[in-house]
């Protein structure tokens, strides 16, 4: 891999470019939060080489959403339920953008 190679890929949101610590300062939080969302699967690191976590700013977004929950008092299992409904039902609303889009229909059907 190249340097060029490298650069590239600081604009992927999905590459692993942040340990375990840089990540927690980032967030303003410890290496055990991670850790510990990791357990309720929340985020799932890729691991360097040497077996060392590594989180992308798409995960670190996950993270930060779920202390917000933590920091207002919801316990970390339940928060992490609560972003795990959150994606997938801005995933579905994506799909049905484009669904509508494909389909050519103006306005979608409303609920009764």
């Amino acid at each position: 891999m190249t340097a060029d190679d490298s650069f590239g890929r600081l604009d992927d949101d999905d590459y692993p470019a942040y340990t375990v610590g840089r990540a927690a300062e980032m967030l303003g939080t410890t290496p055990s939060f991670l850790r510990a969302i990791g357990e309720a699967r929340l985020i799932t690191p890729l691991r360097s080489e040497g077996g060392h976590r590594r989180y992308s700013r798409y995960q670190l977004r996950i993270a930060a959403r779920a202390r917000e929950l933590v920091d207002q008092g919801t316990p970390i299992e339940a928060a992490c339920r609560i972003v795990i409904l959150e994606d997938q039902l801005e995933e579905a609303q994506r799909i049905n953008a484009e669904h509508r889009r494909t389909v050519g229909s103006p306005n979608p059907p409303t609920a009764a």
